[in-house]
């Protein structure tokens, strides 16, 4: 695919793909042999991670539909072969995240995405787009467990961190874009309507109130994790894919 004619975002905004979109492959074996080795790749390339996690889901029977979006994410690859993550000296120890999710975004269950990415300084040093078990029965639900999972890899990264003896001078910030879940971290009164999420609840409200963590409402252009919980238009991709931190390597 290196001589194919590049693209600017490794997705297409439509149409939205389905397990039964496009005919059944009777050989699935190079389907998944190439998203295996997109999941390392996604290692260190943010800006794949909802692409290779939204194929994934189609493993088991994958099909020809599918497979031409993998080869679009490989035409994207192919035209920023020299791009990554660029980590650079005097950077500063303050941990923040941004944490989203697409409510109900699953056209085959209505699953929702969540994603998160996480940062030390300036440098992304933690990502993740993934499907999350279950429906959520609201948007506040599915940002809510979002930012549950974000507090979890949160507390542990400050553990970490700990350990090997760098000290994070203030409590870690998750920047959140739906406005219910961010109140919901500050409200000490427990809506008997909210019981569903009772458990992701307690967790947030004892790192807020112990004040190991904040959680503070941004808006939705400034909402990073976007582009990790759905295929985002070619303007949208490109200006956040630099906010996250891929670049072009500089000239050596």
């Amino acid at each position: 695919m290196l001589s194919a004619k590049p693209v600017n975002t490794p997705m297409a905004v439509s149409p939205k793909f389905t397990l039964h979109s496009g005919i059944r492959l009777t050989d699935p074996s190079e389907y998944r042999a190439t998203l295996g080795s997109l999941q390392y790749l996604a290692f260190t390339r943010p800006d794949l991670s909802y692409a290779v996690s939204k194929l994934s889901q189609f493993m088991h029977a994958p099909t020809t539909d599918h497979w031409l979006a993998v080869k679009r994410l490989l035409r994207y690859l192919a035209g920023t072969a020299t791009h990554g993550i660029f980590l650079k000296k005097g950077n500063n120890s303050t941990l923040h995240a941004y944490a989203d999710a697409d409510w109900g975004g699953d056209i085959d269950n209505y699953g929702s995405t969540n994603g998160y990415i996480i940062y030390l300084g300036s440098h992304p040093i933690s990502w993740s787009s993934k499907k999350l078990q279950g429906v959520a029965r609201s948007s506040t639900e599915a940002e809510y467990r979002s930012m549950a999972n974000t507090a979890s890899e949160v507390k542990w990264l400050c553990s970490l961190l700990t350990e090997l003896g760098i000290r994070v001078n203030w409590p870690p910030v998750i920047y959140c874009d739906n406005v219910g879940a961010t109140y919901l971290c500050a409200n000490p009164v427990f809506h008997s309507r909210m019981k569903h999420i009772a458990i992701d609840y307690h967790f947030i409200r004892e790192l807020v109130q112990s004040g190991a963590l904040r959680v503070v409402h941004v808006s939705i252009h400034d909402q990073i994790a976007d582009a990790l919980t759905k295929p985002l238009s070619k303007a949208v991709f490109n200006d956040f894919s630099s906010k996250i931190g891929v670049t072009k390597a500089p000239p050596s």
